[in-house]
């Protein structure tokens, strides 16, 4: 055959068969994009697919040598010329070897600065999108545009482009040689290409097919793994699920790839063994009646040679040109998948003029606030959901002219029940979401005109979930202060009164405490969230129910750790304890997205409102622990 091998002809055929096949069309707004994209690698680009042209006119001159070799030999001689010949391809071939490692440095330039480029590009700007596009994603769909998607669209530049400029070239200088030596020859050996050609197009569309089919098993036998072998999906299995059950669904899926495996191996030596046969028979072909045409004197027996060297790098360049248009449209594909994560526009941006918060502790303001959650449209993709379309249905309104004002220095507690709103609440004084109408704002400034880096220094924030990273502690920590020092790092784990469960461990701060911080008691999770936001030490601090997974005993502690932490600083705090709701300064009731009641613990019990009934249904019980 040639130096591209049948194996890599089925494959790349059946590559773009695969991400290709789907859509024939070429969007070429996209590829005005692509270049675009790419502009920063064009003198890369250029020169590699110059010095991809050159390879192939210098694969040329070999069979023509090789031929005149022989020529030489069956002339006997003279001796000197054959030597100066052999010597010819002997530079031929280091030169042909020097170019491919030069051209193999541009195509890692290239191809490995493209995918650093798409996906810096994209992780950059995923991380501006808000917590409403995180809530509907799917991460291994948003991961796979990082990966999948990511290589498909490199392929163009690191294989495609080269290959159609090298393989144009390859092809024209060789037929134009074939043809100046014998255009019989040559004519007869290009019938023989439909039955080359026709293989690989059925047969690719075959696998690819086969391989779509394994993809989507592997990917589903990936993601049952990911749920399954975390500590919480692990924990639920063993909890309700039934571990046979679970091995029998999964070995099916197994089993069917195994199947598939099967027949894509028999398919693909099926292919490699008839272009085998095929280019045999081309060869017997061009040796038979190039053999007659020089017993005849028609042609010499160096010409004989030179053509059969050629015809080995015939057909592969006919048939990865005649697969270019396919692997183009895939490369295509992959790079609208990733600039439609690109078009997605954050709901939530940085002012372009921002305004600088107060210094020392701020007051917090809710001016008449409504807020609905962002539509399915606004902040997600079909794709990235798994749903053939997007939830048309426009959310209802959660607030309704929530207004209240938090004093400098002082402490409110919301209360109400379960969905009522208050989490919502909480979430727009950091700015996870925005108002749909009204304002929040923070030391007088309305949150939305404060930059991301001032806003993050100046509101901190518990959640209820209190996330940990699968690291260690120290990083963990280190998340709210970079800068932080090993006493700065001791002083919150004191406060926060975790230094003795840290100090047990077998490696202290830097042990790493597994998924989601899954080594750790709950209430300890709970604590060392509650030390990072000690070490951040923001102005404004919000608990969404902070202490909810603590004991009567752990929850008295940190109680008066973040009573010492939140002295001077400005707090909301969603109640689920009857102490913190008694030490605000003030409660507001809140139910179905408005507040319903506001006032003192003592003002509000006697009042016998939503708030009395609340606390003989959640803190009573509290009054004698």
């Amino acid at each position: 055959m040639s130096n591209i091998s049948p194996h890599m002809v089925l494959r790349r055929a059946t590559a773009a068969q695969k991400y290709g096949g789907k859509s024939q069309s070429v969007s070429w707004s996209t590829v005005g994009r692509i270049l675009a994209f790419a502009r920063r690698h064009r003198g890369r680009m250029v020169a590699y697919i110059a010095l991809s042209a050159l390879a192939a006119l210098v694969g040329v001159i070999t069979p023509i040598l090789s031929g005149r070799v022989v020529n030489a030999i069956t002339d006997g001689g003279p001796v000197s010329t054959i030597v100066w010949l052999a010597v010819a391809m002997g530079v031929i071939a280091l030169v042909d070897a020097a170019l491919s490692l030069i051209n193999r440095w541009f195509s890692a330039q290239v191809g490995e600065g493209l995918i650093f480029d798409l996906r810096t590009a994209v992780f950059d700007h995923v991380q501006t999108m808000p917590v409403a596009f995180f809530n509907r994603t799917r991460t291994g769909a948003l991961i796979s545009r990082l990966s999948t998607d990511v290589m498909g669209a490199q392929r163009a530049f690191a294989n495609t482009l080269p290959s159609v400029a090298s393989n144009l070239v390859s092809l024209l200088l060789t037929l134009g040689v074939m043809f100046a030596y014998s255009w019989q020859v040559t004519v007869l050996s290009l019938i023989l290409l439909p039955i080359y050609l026709l293989p690989a197009r059925f047969l690719a569309s075959k696998l690819a097919k086969l391989q779509f089919e394994a993809s989507d098993l592997n990917a589903a036998m990936s993601t049952r793994m990911t749920e399954r072998f975390n500590a919480g999906g692990a924990t639920l299995v063993k909890l309700f699920g039934s571990p046979e059950r679970e091995s029998e669904q999964f070995a099916q899926r197994a089993d069917r790839v195994r199947a598939i495996g099967v027949r894509t191996a028999m398919l693909q030596t099926t292919f490699v063994t008839a272009l085998t046969l095929v280019s045999a028979l081309a060869l017997a072909l061009v040796y038979g009646l190039g053999g007659f045409e020089a017993v005849k004197g028609q042609l010499n027996a160096g010409m004989v040679v030179t053509l059969a060297m050629l015809l080995t790098r015939l057909y592969a360049p006919l048939t990865m040109l005649a697969n270019a248009r396919m692997d183009f449209v895939s490369a295509v594909v992959s790079f609208e998948r990733i600039f439609e994560i690109l078009d997605l526009k954050p709901v939530i941006t940085e002012p372009e003029h921002p305004r600088p918060l107060p210094s020392g502790a701020l007051s917090v303001e809710f001016d008449r606030v409504h807020f609905t959650y962002p539509s399915a449209a606004q902040v997600s993709l079909a794709s990235l959901e798994d749903v053939t379309a997007l939830d048309t249905r426009e959310p209802a309104e959660v607030l309704h002219g929530i207004s209240f004002t938090v004093p400098a220095g002082s402490t409110v507690a919301l209360v109400g029940s379960s969905g009522a709103g208050k989490s919502t609440i909480a979430s727009l004084v950091p700015r996870l979401y925005d108002p749909s109408s009204g304002c929040v704002r923070l030391g007088g400034v309305d949150a939305r005109e404060v930059a991301f880096a001032d806003l993050k220094a100046g509101v901190g924030m518990v959640t209820q979930d209190g996330h940990l990273f699968h690291d260690s502690i120290r990083e963990n920590l280190l998340l709210a202060k970079p800068d932080a020092t090993d006493q700065e790092i001791q002083s919150a784990l004191q406060r926060a009164r975790m230094s003795g469960v840290v100090d047990a461990l077998p490696d202290g701060v830097d042990t790493v405490i597994g998924e989601r911080g899954y080594r750790l008691s709950g209430g300890e999770r709970q604590r060392l969230t509650i030390a990072r936001l000690l070490l951040a030490a923001p102005p404004v601090v919000v608990l969404d129910e902070a202490t909810s997974a603590l004991d009567s005993t752990n929850e008295v502690a940190v109680q008066q750790a973040l009573n010492e932490a939140m002295t001077g600083r400005t707090a909301i705090v969603i109640a689920h304890r009857l102490s913190t709701v008694r030490s605000a300064s003030q409660i507001l009731v809140v139910e179905d997205g408005r507040i319903v009641e506001r006032g003192s613990h003592s003002e509000l019990l006697s009042a016998g409102g939503r708030y009395a009934e609340l606390y003989e249904t959640q803190f009573a019980d509290q009054e004698t622990t």
